[in-house]
């Protein structure tokens, strides 16, 4: 069985240097150390959490890999403004083991629709169930179908799915308005 494996999702993404990515729930930087290095020194990785101690971590890291780059942000971000960026600023978010623990996750939507440039691209990666306790709570799952609702309802398309491990569905929404 495999699990997650950042760099192997991020070579599926469609990423390019120079572009500004969000790592929204960065948790222990496992995306934004590999997301810094896709989008070389022209771009720019936002690593976005509520947890403080993580965040010390992930800057910690990046300036191990001399990476300058990555940016850190303590922010909430299912709430307007909560990620601290402007508007329409952002190229890719990155959601990674977010949306089950997400309170206001229409809320969480909302923010990274405003951040989002138009045709900005986000990348979700979920659970596909608790696997005995391995994942979340099986009633905090969020179903690929309920995903695609959540991000649907809220002009967004599915652009892609790609393979996020046996554990985990990854799909890829463009913002269309």
């Amino acid at each position: 069985m495999e699990f997650l494996v950042p760099d192997e999702i991020i070579k599926s993404l469609t990423l390019e240097n120079g572009m500004i990515v969000a790592d929204i729930g960065a948790g222990s930087g496992a995306f934004a150390i590999p997301l810094a290095r896709n989008v070389g020194d022209g771009g720019k990785v936002y690593a976005i959490d509520i947890n403080k101690e993580v965040l010390v971590k992930i800057k910690k890291d990046a300036k191990e890999a001399n990476l300058s780059n990555v940016e850190i942000i303590w922010a909430n971000a299912e709430v307007k403004d909560g990620t601290k960026l402007s508007d329409n600023s952002v190229d890719f978010v990155l959601v990674s083991n977010l949306l089950f623990q997400a309170e206001d996750k229409k809320g969480l939507v909302e923010e990274i629709s405003r951040i989002l440039k138009p045709k900005g691209m986000i990348a979700v990666i979920e659970w596909k169930g608790s696997f005995g306790g391995i994942g979340p709570k099986e009633s905090a799952v969020v179903s690929e179908s309920e995903a695609q609702k959540l991000f649907s309802d809220s002009l967004f398309a599915e652009y892609n799915k790609f393979n996020a491990g046996d554990y985990h569905y990854g799909v890829v929404f463009v913002k269309i308005k």
